[in-house]
Order: structure tokens, then sequence, then C-alpha cells
């Protein structure tokens, strides 16, 4: 195979994650390995928008040092974006435009690290470069923390997220009980349209100190249904903790924050979520008259880099660099997928076809769930307790975490 000289454009979309920099360190320090190869490594701010717009780093010229530090960072350092490439057929501007862009800087190598709508992304740049004859090889580098990505058997940031769930809410547990009187406690989880990182608060309750009762998308709700579920835990504790995704629905497919009020869609169509837990905890308070209690997650759950599992910073780091050797190797409108063996947890990195992937969501199996819809089963706990396994071993300076600090020297024009 004739080996394709060139420069490596690397992007960040979606929602950010604990260890989606250990991807990115990944890609840098492998990339920057083959110089025969690779001539300059480049990171996009702001994903796409940023290759479009001519924004982009000379990540050559960063300290090593610095990129190491990327597996103790949270968020997207590159900075993240959620835009929607139109359908060629339809508007080809930005991909004419991402064209030019990618003569002029010489661009054969392109990798993108996201979830759902970053692999389409990814589909859709591949098969227009395709098609105007371009030669550059387009990788997907999987994450979310969502975990529906299909073809794979976990995604990187998944792992983290779980970890920090499931301890969070175990510390919530304790601090609930502390009180003679009662209390309801209502716990929100980020999870559109599956519900596999409410379900890591299931890890908890394993240990002892979870959820009395745990609510996903995969099955429909029903305040009703709910309300039996609270009474019947009441009249054996006096406490209830309940964990939900922001994602359930009712049977008319309504999210529980739609019930009070309408909410905003994103660029991608999808609604902006929120306020489950305040929804739900009001209305426990109403009717059962005692205390309750809101708790949202929301931002905390995919950045605490300090509660990152050290399965995930390593997997994560993993499929950056073999994204990169998989690009020199031929590999292109693929995404690089998890392979789990067991007996011991191990994973192989293997390439699966973007048209496979894309738009397509991974659902918690339903044989995974309890009959009634509120709880999970031991094959969950088998599946997740080997993905938040090890620290993260974050460097600190001063008592506090030592982030990567990058120059960003432009490299594109602005």
């Amino acid at each position: 195979m004739t080996v394709l000289k060139g420069n490596l454009m690397f992007g960040q979309s979606g929602g950010p994650t604990a260890v989606i920099n250990s991807s990115a360190a990944g890609v840098f320090e492998e990339a920057l390995k083959h110089p025969d190869t690779i001539g300059k490594v480049y990171g996009a701010a702001h994903g796409i928008v940023g290759i479009l717009n001519e924004d982009f780093y000379d990540i050559g010229q960063e300290d090593p040092e610095e990129i190491k530090l990327l597996k103790g960072t949270p968020s997207s350092l590159l900075g993240s974006v959620r835009y929607k490439l139109a359908d060629p057929d339809k508007d080809d501007s930005d991909y004419k435009k991402l064209l030019d862009v990618f003569r002029k800087y010489n661009i054969r190598y392109f990798l993108y690290n996201g979830g759902n709508d970053s692999m389409d992304t990814c589909d859709k740049v591949s098969k227009y470069l395709d098609k105007v004859n371009y030669d550059c090889r387009v990788i997907g580098v999987p994450k979310t923390i969502d975990n529906d990505l299909v073809e794979t058997d976990h995604c990187p940031g998944f792992g983290s997220a779980a970890k920090f769930v499931s301890t969070m809410t175990m510390e919530v547990f304790l601090d609930s009980r502390v009180y003679y009187d009662g209390m309801i406690v209502v716990i929100e989880i980020m999870g559109r349209h599956a519900g596999w990182l409410a379900a890591s608060a299931a890890l908890a309750s394993y240990k002892g100190y979870g959820p009395d009762l745990i609510y996903l998308p995969e099955s429909d709700f029903e305040l009703d249904r709910m309300m039996d579920d609270v009474s019947s835990t009441l009249k054996k504790n006096k406490n209830v903790m309940i964990a939900v995704s922001e994602g359930v629905k009712t049977r008319d497919g309504l999210f529980i924050p739609e019930l009070v009020s309408e909410v905003k869609t994103d660029a991608f169509g999808h609604k902006q979520l929120g306020g489950t837990a305040m929804v739900l905890s009001d209305y426990l308070a109403d009717k059962f008259n005692i205390k309750t209690r809101a708790i949202e997650l929301s931002l905390l759950q995919r950045c605490a880099s300090h509660l990152a599992a050290g399965v995930d910073i390593e997997e994560a780091y993993r499929a950056g660099a073999e994204s990169v050797k998989a690009a020199m190797a031929g590999a292109s409108d693929v995404m690089l997928s998890l392979r789990r063996k067991d007996d011991p947890y191990a994973i192989d990195m293997v390439p699966v076809p973007l048209e496979e992937v894309k738009n397509l969501e991974k659902k918690v199996p339903r044989e995974w769930i309890n009959e009634a819809g509120n709880g999970l089963k031991q094959e969950y706990i088998d599946y997740a307790l080997p993905l938040i396994q090890g620290e993260s071993n974050q460097v600190t300076e001063d008592g506090l975490p030592r982030f990567a600090r990058l120059k960003k020297v432009p490299a594109g024009r602005k």
C-alpha cells in the first residue's frame, strides 16, 4: 500500500467528558511519532466550525509534558461544537469550504472525536471527499457519557461518568438519612434516549447505598406507577431515593419537563432537557406531604476528572492512538470500536464502518431492567463494574488539580 503523506486534523465535537482530552493526547502523541508521514498535527478550535473558519492550532508547538497532562484534564480543551452539516446533495457549501481548507493545508488525515452526531459528520465528510476524489482518511474516535453508540461494547467517557454518578449517589444516600424526619430524594442523571448512565446508580445499590427506584427511558414512565412505587417504599422506610434519567417519557411521548412547560431544541433538533428532578420532587412533595430534595447532577457528571476511572482514561487514550495507527494503515470512513473480552476483562480496538454507526442509538437491553421497570438486574452490574475500575491519579499543584495548559499557537487564518 502506498504511504499517504500529509497533515492531520483533529477535532472535538458534542458534549465533553472527563476523558475526551485523553483521546486527544493519544492522537497527538501517536501522530507526532511519525513526522515522515504526518508532517503537521493540527487541533481544530471548536470542531468542524474551526476548520471551516481556518481556526486551528499547531500541536507540534506544544510542550510534550502539557500534552501528557491532557489525560487528567476534563472538558474539550480545544473547544467543542454542535453544528449539523447539511445534506451535501441539497447544500454543499460547507463541504466545498472544507475541501478548500483541506487542500490549502494538505490535510490527509481527519480524526473527529464525538458521539452519534459526530459520527454522522465524519461519514458525510468522508463520502464527500471520496466523491470529489480527494485522498483523505477519515476516522471517528468514539466518545459519549450516554454510552449509546452502536457497534461498540461501550464508549470512552461513560465509565468515568458512571463512576461519578454511583459515587455521588452513595454519598447522597448517607447524607439524606442523617435526620429523624424522612425525605424523598430525586436525582436527575443525563441520558436523552438511553438510560445507561442513570442505570449506573444501580452500582451504588449493589454496595448497599443506592436508590430504591431507578427509572430509564427504555421503559414508559407513568406518574401513577411511580406514586405506587414510592408509597410501597415509604411503608418500609421513611426515606426514599429515586434515580431518574432526564430522558424518561410518558406513554404520550412527553418528557417530564414538558408536562409543565415547553422545552427548546438544539441545532440537531434534540430537546434541551433538564428539570425532571424538580418537577417530580414538587409533585411528590404535594402528594405525600413530605420533605423532598431535587438533585440535578448536570455538568458535574461529565467533567469530574478527579473521579475518572483509570480504565476509562487508558481506553480513551488508546482510542485516540489506535485511530492514528488505523488511518496510517489505510482505514477510512470508520469508527474505532471497543470489543470486549471477559475473564479477565480486556478490550480490542476494531474499525467498524461509519455507515453502521451514524444516527443510531444503543439502548439498555430490556432484559437487564426488572419487570416493574424501576430497577436493574445483575446483568447490568456485571457489564458496568469493569468500566469504573482504577483511579485518575490526577496530577495536583498546591492541593488542586493541575490541568494541561496548551499554548494554542494559531496555524490557520482566523
